[in-house]
């Protein structure tokens, strides 16, 4: 009897390609399959070549790029030597997320189909091409060529004597246990909050535990927008960043969800529990410490203000034991319901908390065992890096704009990490964040002839001052900014600094003040006056032009 194993592959920025695979995993598990999810630079990449059937899903992100978390198997895959008949006894099928808004739509689907077909493998189906912009989201897509592709597949791989499809009204088992620890054998939290001991470069695993050094509001308090500029100590680290590079930074859910989170499951937060995996082979959460109580679990792991997905009301509806939240709960995760779901949820931007909140019978019968598959972990956010390492050793400053506006919802809707960052204050005592750093996407040139025009309004001038930073510390003075805002006097960012280097010749700035007079001015109009300027810094100097909103 042929070995039933099937490998889904993804690779996922915003955590869609990652739940359409977990999605493809439950139904797998229906058709009896041993299966394993994984993404694709958690993969022994080696081992491709042993496998029989494989099924990759893979989002597409900024200008054809592929996601944070499939850079090192891209690279491997394209590498010059891999002899074209390395994948010759793979079956696969590749599924793609993008949005056709995007010139590159779905690059990254179509490019890994081809390479794959190049080293030998066999396409079971066309590549599927997932599309945000389609009335019913990507799901218009992927729904029929599921359907296709377990025909396909089954048809290479019958179901055993004896065996039937585990019907979707049957709760599949989680795939994690929570075993809780007696009480007596109580400790408090540990994780993130003991600064790390030195060790390698801090990455998404082990991020360094950075001190808020100051936290300033950088628009007058009249504005209707809140902005700050933070500043973390990453003094021992062994953290170097230049110019166009980005933070990532580990946000966590403020103690007034985690609480009513909390009263709503009827969970104690000061319980502890350890994880174990339902199947051997299953890796655990990264993230969690082990054992770990629930308080930091809802805490510092589950997005429980991200916006549900549909997976989140399928699974949902399993534990329903009041039929009207059951009926509604079901239709939500059909393809019939994508409209009333989207209005529900994506429309208002409703979080997951609000949902739980709307389904009261259902959420306080939820085992806790299905918790972490029925919410998302909480993705990490980029920021800009807003100063330089030349200017400003062992620190990292950034630029931030605190989310929050409104929806039809009546509570205005807040961004989890700004509202987290802006409500600590460093003068009330030792303030940590989790943070590392990843290589931005631009790069500012090396000769220190080339002049550089940098445009950016609002919050965008946060890498073009890391860059005029590090240029000026460097004694290039060939550094032009076109900056906007709405007033001078209450969102002019950084403007006694600014002002000092045009004053010692180091800069050239011009400025967009849209709502100082009665017609509106914007950064364009700023260009189209220097022209003359632009075009000879262009023609003659060869500068290089930067743009970031």
């Amino acid at each position: 009897m042929v070995e039933r194993k099937l490998l889904i592959l993804y690779g996922s920025q915003t955590g869609t390609a990652q739940d359409t695979a977990e999605r493809i995993g439950r139904e797998a598990k229906r058709r009896h399959f041993q299966c394993r999810v994984e993404a694709l630079d958690s993969y022994e990449v080696a081992n491709l070549i042993n496998e029989l059937l494989v099924v990759f899903v893979c989002a597409t992100t900024g200008q054809g790029d592929p996601p944070d978390n499939m850079k090192m198997f891209w690279r491997f895959l394209f590498r010059k030597n891999l002899p074209p008949s390395s994948l010759c006894q793979m079956d696969y099928a590749v599924l793609g997320l993008g949005d056709s808004s995007y010139p590159k739509f779905n690059f990254v689907a179509k490019k890994l189909h081809k390479r794959v077909l190049q080293l030998g493998g066999n396409p079971l189906l066309p590549v599927a091409l997932g599309d945000d912009q389609h009335d019913l989201g990507p799901d218009a897509v992927v729904d029929p060529w599921l359907l296709a592709l377990w025909d396909k597949i089954l048809a290479l791989y019958p179901l055993p004597p004896g065996l039937e499809i585990i019907s979707p009204d049957a709760c599949l088992p989680p795939k994690y246990t929570l075993h809780y620890l007696a009480e007596d054998s109580s400790h408090p939290d540990g994780g993130l909050l003991q600064p790390l001991a030195p060790r390698a470069v801090p990455s998404e695993l082990h991020p360094f535990a950075a001190q808020m050094v100051s936290n300033q509001r950088v628009t007058a308090e009249s504005h209707f927008q809140d902005v700050r500029l933070i500043e973390f100590d990453v003094t021992g680290s062994g953290i170097t960043f230049s110019a166009g590079d980005v933070v990532m930074i580990q946000p966590q859910n403020c103690p007034e969800d985690v609480q009513q989170f909390c009263q709503l499951l009827r969970l104690d937060p000061d319980r502890r529990f350890v994880l174990k995996p339902t199947e051997p082979g299953t890796s655990l959460p990264a993230l969690l410490p082990q054992p770990c109580t629930i308080r930091y679990l809802v805490t510092h792991y589950l997005d429980i203000s991200c916006v549900p997905r549909r997976s989140f009301f399928e699974l949902l509806s399993y534990f329903s034991t009041n039929e009207l939240e059951r009926e509604k709960l079901q239709e939500f995760s059909s393809a019939q319901g994508q409209e009333e779901l989207y209005s529900y949820c994506n429309r208002p931007r409703r979080t997951t908390l609000e949902a739980l909140w709307d389904f009261p019978h259902t959420t306080c019968a939820i085992p806790p065992d299905y918790l972490l598959e029925l919410i998302p972990r909480i993705r990490p956010r980029a920021f800009s890096i807003a100063s330089s390492m030349l200017a400003h050793p062992d620190r990292i400053q950034i630029l931030m704009a605190v989310v929050r506006y409104k929806t039809r919802l009546s509570k205005p809707r807040r961004g989890l990490c700004s509202t987290w960052l802006a409500s600590l204050d460093p003068e009330q005592g030792d303030v940590r964040v989790p943070l590392w750093v990843k290589k931005g996407g631009m790069k500012f040139p090396a000769d220190p002839d080339i002049p550089v025009i940098m445009i950016g309004p609002g919050t965008g001038v946060a890498p073009f001052r890391a860059a005029i930073q590090e240029r000026v510390a460097q004694g290039r003075r060939g550094n032009c900014l076109f900056f906007g805002c709405r007033q001078k006097s209450k969102d002019f960012y950084c403007q006694a600094e600014w002002e000092e280097l045009v004053t010692k010749g180091f800069l050239t700035l011009f400025t967009a003040f849209s709502r100082d007079q009665e017609e509106k001015v914007y950064v364009q109009h700023r260009i189209q006056e220097n022209r003359r300027l632009v075009w000879e810094l262009l023609s003659r100097g060869s500068a290089h032009v930067y743009l970031a909103g």
